[in-house]
């Protein structure tokens, strides 16, 4: 009796907490930040995952114009600038940039930007409109994680979602960033189970400290844009070792 009562107390914790979660949290974390604008704008991009979900959105305000906030978006990845994140998590330990490096700006359509530090797995760079969107596209197997490519048709077991960098000046000549995207996989309620209960929330706290670390380093150096190695190096200062406006943008 005392087990099977233990039993039922333990279910009913973590069923309050299963509903705090989705009643009170998860509403409020998957919007963050956001205006009615930004939570209901059209993308650049949506069209890349037919019948895929808004898994939310994300905003911040950045201190700086668009021209020097875009140079730390496009030098992002594995192997280059890390994500400006947790990096023992997504950048194998190595310590994300400090500064521009010039020889990562070229950042171009259907380039790949390593998500693992052997380069195992990436994101595909789905569409690129410079200082205005970057969307890249992570089409992995499920539960491999090996990435794949869905011009030639979806695997059994599948994730294939998005992530987009929308940006737009505001009156201030700050920076509107929106971080949102789409998701599709299958089998459709395992994949969305998981999504909801593991990656999701596992992509606020990350999405919250990349924030964190974009609006400091963009708003840390006067002269973000890289013009020239010895500009883009003094301008940092240290070496790395290695209502807002809708920030929509029309498909």
């Amino acid at each position: 009796m005392p087990n099977t009562t233990h039993r039922k107390q333990l279910g009913a914790c973590a069923a309050s907490a299963l509903a705090v979660y989705a009643l009170v949290l998860r509403p409020r974390l998957q919007w963050l930040g956001t205006t009615r604008e930004e939570r209901t704008a059209t993308y650049a991009g949506d069209d890349l995952i037919p019948g895929g979900r808004r898994y939310g959105a994300m905003a911040t305000t950045i201190a700086a114009p668009p021209e020097h906030v875009w140079p730390w978006l496009v030098q992002m990845g594995c192997g280059r600038a890390g994500f400006y994140s947790f990096d023992r998590l997504d950048n194998g330990s190595r310590p994300s940039a400090e500064r521009i490096h010039p020889q990562w700006q070229d950042l171009r359509e259907g380039d790949r930007v390593a998500s693992a530090p052997d380069g195992s797995r990436w994101f595909d760079v789905a569409l690129l409109v410079p200082e205005r969107a970057l969307v890249l596209r992570a089409s992995m197997t499920v539960p491999a994680a090996r990435n794949f490519d869905p011009a030639l048709g979806l695997p059994a077991a599948y994730s294939d979602s998005t992530w987009g960098f929308f940006l737009r000046s505001t009156v201030d000549e700050h920076t509107r960033l929106v971080v949102t995207g789409k998701v599709r996989g299958k089998p459709h309620a395992p994949v969305a189970v998981a999504n909801r209960l593991l990656w999701d929330p596992a992509h606020w706290v990350m999405q919250l400290k990349q924030f964190a670390g974009l609006r400091r380093r963009a708003e840390s150096v006067p002269d973000a844009a890289p013009a020239t190695e010895g500009a883009a190096t003094s301008g940092a200062g240290a070496s790395d070792g290695s209502a807002p406006n809708s920030a929509a943008v029309p498909a």
